[in-house]
């Protein structure tokens, strides 16, 4: 009988069956897709990021297709966080799936109110802090690109919540690392690396921009190249787990950033064209860690190999 190869993980406090993660703004509130396939099966859930009061987001059109990806202003529409606990939150508990909250805020206080909120229910597990979003006016990325104003983004939220605090990174910046430190240093259990990259597109008829944002984050496959070096930068950079994503779109792919150090992936951009994208990598990892003769998850993660060796086919490291 063939024993079933370990996924599981750990971040924080936090136990997941596996390390594939749906990411914020790309799987609703938790629920949306479960017509497709049963989210209990994934390592976990970060629902849409959430602010304190309902936010309509930015004007239409928010939504440009690009090549090998997508540019989104959707600007972090959401009900706020009290209709997701009263109205969202009671939905996911059947789900049996640890429930991140992605929180947003325009200043520290907010982040703090929101962290103080989430900490008085049951039923979110960890917070992520958005402090990376390209899209908004107010607050967002503008936390998130100066170490001292990330820092103080995390301390707020570590100091107001005993549960698991992870901030997503932006990768508009000259240097993660020194941003990755800084919220290490303030209290970060993880990070999330990385958010999507600035960009734009122009319709060439109108010469206006596709975007009514004008500006907007790209996501998709495009950018999984520059978001796996990133996730290898921060790795080397902090002592607590990173989560990667940026452009995951099979199980190929998330072999790529746990084989660089990330500990869990999320999966987010591919949902849109394939809503079974998060659990087809799961499996993916499964099958390939039973093909590879692979007993846990953690015999490939970090195992990024610079040595001038190569690996046989099952895995066993040979010399050149």
């Amino acid at each position: 009988m063939t024993v079933p190869p370990d996924l599981s993980v750990d971040i924080g406090s936090l136990k997941f069956k596996n390390p594939v993660i749906a990411a914020s703004g790309t799987f609703g509130y938790g629920t949306e897709l479960t017509s497709f396939f049963d989210p209990s099966l994934l390592g976990a859930i970060i629902v849409k990021g959430l602010s304190l009061e309902p936010m309509p987001g930015n004007p239409p059109p928010r939504i440009a297709e690009t090549p090998c990806g997508m540019l989104n202003a959707i600007g972090l529409a959401n009900i706020g966080i009290e209709a997701f606990i009263a109205d969202k939150l009671p939905l996911l508990d059947p789900l049996n799936v640890p429930v991140i909250a992605n929180i947003y805020g325009h200043n520290l206080e907010e982040y703090a109110e929101l962290s103080r909120r989430i900490e008085a229910v049951n039923g979110i597990d960890a917070v992520e802090i958005n402090i990376s979003c390209p899209n908004v006016e107010r607050g967002g990325m503008i936390f998130g690109t100066d170490p001292d104003t990330a820092a103080a983004v995390t301390h707020e939220v570590a100091r107001n919540t005993t549960k698991p605090v992870i901030v997503k990174l932006t990768p508009n910046v000259t240097d993660i690392t020194t941003i990755a430190k800084a919220v290490e240093a303030a209290g970060a259990t993880a990070i999330s690396a990385i958010n999507t990259f600035l960009g734009m597109k122009v319709d060439i008829i109108t010469r206006r921009p596709k975007l009514a944002n004008v500006v907007g984050g790209l996501s998709g496959p495009a950018i999984r190249p520059m978001a796996l070096y990133l996730v290898h930068e921060v790795v080397k950079a902090v002592t607590i787990p990173v989560i990667g994503l940026g452009g995951i779109v099979d199980y190929r792919d998330a072999l790529e950033f746990l084989i660089v150090g990330a500990r869990a992936v999320q999966v987010g951009t591919a949902s849109f064209v394939n809503p079974k994208a998060a659990i087809e990598i799961v499996d993916g990892l499964r099958d390939f860690c039973l093909s590879e003769k692979i007993h846990s998850i953690h015999q490939i993660i970090g195992e990024l190999n610079t040595s001038g060796e190569t690996y046989g086919q099952k895995g066993n490291r040979k010399n050149q």
